[in-house]
């Protein structure tokens, strides 16, 4: 069965065979190929597996795409179940439906727990890992709450103020989101928590077993924390905290953002003081919280974009006018795809197009939360 890329409340999720799991995961794990182009690879070829045997007529002199052989992700596939963890596909129904529709899904997670929390209301507690006893207090009182009133608590797993809402929420419902592999434990200090969370509630990764997170990876799994919650709740952040992009990622997937204030004599109130200034709730407990949840969800800060329709690879021997003009448009700052459509005034599904020709050529590259930079090779 096709893999249809606009599964909305109107197409129905389908089980993955164990084959087409295995050509899902060759495919994300091959070089330069991001969740956007995933999909966009499988809306133009219907499969994992007729896409990886296009993928050689596809690169060009720039980009040759190397898919690891079958072994490799039998060997990612064996090492997570030995763990008892399991990979579950953007297109099942046990994949968090919320996490299906922001810009960029990982189209396989890797979880160990308890998968029927993905179908619970969350909200995920982000904050300082420097936090301040009272900020570590607020987070566990926070997620304690919201934990009574059945709602799963989503984090990130790292020191501070999410091992506090993690902790809090235990007995309730917690899912813990981490950057690199699920059997990695990071920060050390987090083993016994991780081991617990794994245990009652769900550890995910969209990274393979035993990888271990570099900078780059902890704002990709910032996306993931924001997309599988209706709000998020920033309790303590620096001006420049990396708390703050997921925050920015919530404003995106159209999710509340919701900040505690603080002191403007701690550094560690910066962020959340800002963030109240330029708009999100002031929130003193889980009742302002659960109040906000009521309204149905906000539009996303980018339109969603994903059209598909009309679709068509480019001749690789003549660039068009309009690919030219994109490429124009790109920078080595990332740009979101849907201010490229702004900025051109081309359709939707005609960027969509000329994106993935950019990336198979080796032109641009792809990154987190659906924007673009030329590439640096």
């Amino acid at each position: 069965m096709p893999y249809d890329i606009r599964m909305g409340e109107h197409h129905h999720s389908f089980e993955l065979t164990e084959t087409e799991r295995r050509d899902w995961l060759r495919l994300i794990r091959t070089e330069h190929i991001g969740p956007a182009t995933f999909r966009q690879l499988l809306h133009k070829f219907g499969s994992a597996r007729e896409a990886l045997e296009q993928l050689p007529s596809l690169g060009s002199s720039k980009r040759r795409f190397m898919p690891p052989p079958e072994e490799t992700v039998l060997a990612e596939l064996d090492a997570a179940e030995a763990i008892n963890a399991r990979y579950i596909a953007s297109c099942e129904p046990e994949y968090p439906a919320l996490l299906r529709h922001i810009h960029d899904p990982p189209p396989l997670i890797c979880a160990c727990g308890d998968i029927s929390l993905f179908h619970k209301q969350a909200v995920a507690v982000v904050g300082a890992r420097n936090a301040s006893a009272a900020g570590r207090q607020i987070a566990a009182m926070l997620a304690s709450d919201l934990g009574a009133s059945d709602i799963a608590v989503v984090s990130g797993l790292a020191r501070g103020i999410d091992g506090a809402a993690h902790s809090a929420a235990l007995e309730t419902g917690t899912i813990a989101v981490v950057a690199g592999g699920i059997d990695v434990i990071y920060p050390p200090e987090h083993g016994e928590l991780t081991r617990e969370i794994a245990r009652r509630g769900l550890v995910i990764s969209e990274m393979p077993p035993g990888y271990r997170p570099t900078g780059r990876d902890f704002p990709r799994r910032n996306r993931i924390i924001s997309g599988l919650s209706r709000g998020v709740v920033v309790v303590e952040a620096a001006q420049k905290s990396g708390t703050l992009i997921t925050a920015r990622y919530a404003l995106e997937h159209g999710r509340e953002v919701f900040a505690v204030p603080g002191s403007p004599l701690d550094p560690r109130s910066h962020g959340t003081n800002r963030l109240i200034r330029d708009g999100a709730t002031l929130i003193e407990t889980a009742d302002d919280i659960l109040e906000s949840l009521k309204a149905p969800l906000r539009q996303p800060a980018f339109m969603e974009s994903e059209d598909f329709s009309e679709t068509e690879l480019l001749p690789e021997d003549s660039l068009m006018d309009s690919q030219k003009e994109v490429l124009s448009l790109l920078s080595f700052t990332p740009t979101h795809r849907d201010a490229l459509i702004r900025s051109s005034e081309l359709p939707s599904h005609l960027i969509n197009q000329l994106l993935l020709e950019l990336v198979l050529t080796g032109d641009a590259e792809e990154h987190t939360g659906g924007r673009y930079t030329l590439s640096a090779s």
